[in-house]
């Protein structure tokens, strides 16, 4: 009955912390019908699987398999309460990951442990960035690591079927984003593969046997945005400008090194609570790194006898070691030749996101911390010490960090709009031009358009990125970079429908000279649609769509099987400790 109350209360707690973060998020679309719409994050009450939202586009494949995941949904569901419940899921994860991998690894320090574990995963600069920048998916794959860590240690010291189905689950879980996709990549590699193969006693078969299973986790969990990046018609490699404009900053008094050690230093200085602007910074810090160190010391002490605690260790300092070079003027040079030059390598300019793999080794840290302090105090005072010097510190991330995270209601244009226009008659082309907007109804608060995910047919877009002033990602050419010229320019609408553009959605007022002479759909306080006869549409072939949905299927299949298995396996577990 112990196991099950520490299991009770570290869901429970898990519960509260996230309820806590995200309460005016939860008052916003379940009280009031709200949708998000601030910087990355976009929610639709409805959403379409386009060829966009399955990756076959013009644009990188950024958005794969979530806006699929979200569109298939969004059928059934309004799409505002998925994308919440998904963050709320995340953070939850999070937590409760972080305090099993805790009691499983630190025993001793017990339900206390796992507490201050659940905390620092959950209650960190990281997640309070990664939530005022809108990467509410990127925390999704946040949310799976400890769980693929404990699962990639399971296959490494007594595999079974069942370990391996549970690694691949988690894994998919985190390939909700390719990003995500690549933190289950590291953790597999440096708690499964690494140590296998730096195993001089280990049988070539089993070598073999973990090294091809780790890979074909790797590969299936990443299926859907493998499959798009390999039919995709956009450009392999990304802008090398970008490597600059996402480079990791430093905070006040710390430096580089000092910001990223302490799960912060995002790019956006816009996107960091109000606590680690300031002087307040390095006193946050040191609090959160004085328990890292007093648990860290006993993690040392125990390496050889807890061996995943090597790994952990390792994971991170290569990590936090690699992301504060590549902040460096010669480490930007290096990136960016590399983004250039190899396809897909622009997953990797955002390197602050990486800090997450610092995470369970942290965590980890945190118990043994409660543990070491327990032997001098009551482990329940330990705990509440830890968690104390963790969370106190960062007192804003609680109601949606400092209020920051809000919701918002749409006008009734986008409901509009969203039914006027069809999935088959040619594609809609949106003025302004670029992803980043300031809409009235949202404060001024930079967001995404949230056209390409409202409507039925696929928005042509350069994908063009606006970062601290500076454009990036802009294709040299395109069929969206056509488009963008033509209405620029005023050029006549005919050449809109050779392109296959059937709609033009006019956002800020200014309608371009090429739609004087098209018929308005709707015109709005807010918005203005055209209607550009006789579009020669453009769509991905049937083969394409094909591949893409089986893809997307065999990701979704994953996820439900392995925790239909993970939950029987539960359940027997449940019944013989109540027998």
């Amino acid at each position: 009955m112990t196991r099950v109350r520490s299991l009770v209360t570290l869901w429970g707690f898990s519960v509260g912390a996230a309820a806590l973060i995200l309460a005016p998020v939860l008052r916003g679309v379940i009280g009031d019908g709200n949708a998000l719409l601030y910087r990355d994050a976009v929610s639709t009450p409805r959403s379409f699987v386009t060829d966009t939202a399955l990756g076959l586009g013009e644009t990188p494949a950024r958005a794969v398999p979530q806006d699929w995941l979200i569109a298939i949904a969004s059928h059934v569901v309004d799409g505002s309460l998925i994308v919440l419940g998904l963050t709320f899921l995340a953070l939850v994860l999070a937590g409760v990951g972080a305090g099993l991998l805790a009691l499983r690894v630190v025993p001793a320090a017990r339900t206390p442990g796992a507490l201050a574990a659940a905390t620092l995963a959950i209650w960190n600069p990281f997640v309070a960035e990664r939530l005022l920048q809108g990467q509410w998916s990127l925390l999704v794959g946040y949310g799976a690591l400890s769980w693929i860590v404990w699962s990639a240690h399971r296959c490494l010291v007594a595999p079974t079927r069942g370990t391996w189905l549970s690694l691949l689950a988690w894994s998919a879980v985190a390939g909700l984003t390719p990003t995500g996709s690549l933190f289950a990549a590291a953790a597999v590699v440096a708690v499964l593969v690494v140590p296998v193969l730096c195993d001089p006693t280990a049988a070539a078969r089993d070598r073999a046997v973990r090294v091809i299973g780790s890979a074909a986790v790797v590969v299936l969990a990443s299926l859907p945005w493998l499959v798009a990046s390999v039919l995709t018609s956009a450009g392999a490699t990304s802008d090398s400008t970008a490597v600059d404009a996402f480079a990791a900053r430093a905070e006040t008094g710390l430096g580089t090194l000092g910001s990223l050690a302490g799960l912060g230093g995002i790019w956006n200085a816009d996107a960091v609570p109000s606590t680690r602007s300031g002087v307040w910074a390095p006193v946050a810090t040191a609090c959160l790194l004085a328990v890292i160190a007093v648990g860290g010391t006993q993690v040392w002490r125990r390496r050889r006898r807890i061996p995943v605690l090597q790994n952990l260790f390792w994971l991170a300092l290569v990590t936090v070691v690699l992301v504060a070079l590549a902040a460096t003027g010669p480490g930007r040079a290096v990136l960016g030749w590399i983004v250039d030059t190899v396809p897909g390598v622009g997953l990797f300019r955002d390197t602050q996101k990486w800090v997450a793999l610092l995470v369970p080794f942290y965590a980890v840290a945190a118990a043994f911390a409660v543990q070491a302090i327990g032997r001098w105090v009551p482990r329940g005072l330990a705990a509440v010490v830890a968690i104390g010097l963790i969370a106190l510190p960062l007192p804003d991330l609680a109601w949606g960090v400092g209020g920051s995270v809000d919701t918002v209601a749409y006008p009734r244009d986008w409901a509009a709009v969203a039914r006027i226009v069809p999935a088959d008659s040619g594609d809609v082309a949106v003025v302004p031009d670029g992803t980043n907007r300031r809409y009235a109804f949202t404060g001024g608060v930079v967001s995404l358009d949230p056209a390409a995910r409202m409507l039925r047919a696929p928005v042509v877009s350069t994908g063009e990125l606006s970062v601290g002033g500076t454009a990036v990602d802009r294709p040299d050419r395109s069929r969206a970079t056509d488009v963008a010229h033509v209405l620029a320019r005023g050029g006549p609408s005919g050449r809109l429908a050779e392109l296959g553009v059937g709609w033009v959605l006019v956002e800020d007022g200014s309608a371009p000279a090429t739609v004087r002479d098209l018929a308005a759909a709707f015109r709005g306080p807010t918005l203005t649609l055209y209607r550009v006869p006789d579009p020669d549409v453009v769509r991905a072939s049937a083969i394409d769509r094909t591949l893409s949905w089986s893809a997307h299927g065999i990701w979704l299949g994953i996820i439900v099987l392995g925790f239909l298995g993970a939950a029987i396996g539960a359940g027997r577990r449940l019944v013989q400790w109540t027998a």
